[in-house]
């Protein structure tokens, strides 16, 4: 049998794991998924193929999985393994691919996720840092605006196009097509946000089309998960501070929580389908929650406040 090729269960089924992956692809974008998701479920079988070319065969695949999956990694990327590939062996073994899935009773590890308590004076720095005299320093400003008064996903940011924008009424939407969860919200924005925004479309080259997007490189081409980390990582050794795209987004929710704001809003505002997974970017401190457990505590209203007298010496 040639290098490569699976053992077929049925003559009709892919004969290579790219030809499969592609089919996948094709089956899963019927399902109306977002262009950031098949592109994550591209990456990790691909991956993952890459380092077992051999697993493509019903024979081989489930040694291959068991040593993957047994690969030193954090709860969230072991977790982000088991998800995309599960659903893909999910796939082959209805095709008659594979005659089981191999992931099948593998369960998610507890992820407790990581604390990002970014405090407001290194944001405010952060927002001082770009050079708004120019195309890539005015994008940045306004990228950073927008997270910090939406908590957008950075990929959801990427696929703004002008018309999302209402400067009347201050609101920003992101589209069903464009969303993770695949349903569209609309979020307010504030002033100073539309501002900002507003100077970025004024500063765009008059020969790009409408569907060049609003958070752009310099020559009109989509902005990157991959450009707009390098950005942050150049700012971040300015500033002397580890950022990443995420930790503004985790920041947003830490402070929009501090400043009063209630877990549903919150949940709907960053587009999450559950309230669970809003409060793994809740990780308030033991400070926040001692100041805000002394500021609420029923006791505040069931005792009477007592004023003593200091001793005289």
């Amino acid at each position: 049998m040639a290098k490569g090729k699976v053992l077929r269960l049925h003559k009709d089924t892919p004969a290579t794991w790219e030809e499969a992956l592609e089919q996948f692809l094709l089956w899963k974008q019927g399902g109306n998924l977002s262009k950031g998701t098949l592109h994550d479920y591209r990456r990790h079988v691909t991956r993952f193929f890459t380092y077992y070319p051999e697993a493509y065969h019903p024979a081989k695949v489930k040694r291959a999985v068991l040593e993957y999956m047994a690969k030193e990694a954090s709860p969230a990327y072991y977790n982000l393994k088991l998800i995309y590939l599960k659903a893909f062996f999910a796939w082959a073994v209805k095709e008659g691919i594979f005659p089981e899935n191999p992931l099948e009773g593998f369960r998610k590890r507890k992820d407790e996720g990581r604390v990002v308590d970014v405090d407001a004076d290194t944001l405010q720095r952060l927002l001082s840092l770009p050079n708004r005299e120019t195309f890539a320093g005015l994008r940045d400003y306004a990228l950073f605006l927008l997270t910090f008064d939406t908590g957008i996903r950075p990929k959801e940011a990427f696929s703004l196009l002008v018309e999302d924008f209402n400067f009347k009424n201050l609101q920003v939407t992101i589209r069903r097509e464009n969303a993770k969860t695949r349903e569209t919200r609309v979020l307010p924005i504030l002033p100073v946000t539309a501002n900002a925004v507003r100077d970025l479309i004024a500063a765009r080259h008059p020969a790009w089309k409408d569907s060049v997007p609003v958070f752009c490189t310099q020559d009109g081409t989509p902005l990157t998960a991959w450009t707009w980390g390098d950005r942050i990582e150049m700012y971040s050794k300015k500033l002397g501070v580890k950022l990443w795209p995420y930790a503004l987004r985790h920041a947003f929710a830490l402070t929009y929580i501090r400043n009063g704001g209630y877990e549903l809003g919150l949940q709907r505002t960053l587009g999450h389908s559950t309230l669970a997974m809003t409060r793994r970017y809740v990780n308030l401190t033991q400070a926040d929650l001692r100041e805000m457990n002394t500021a609420a505590s029923p006791l505040n209203t069931l005792l009477p406040q007592r004023h003593r007298v200091r001793k005289r010496r």
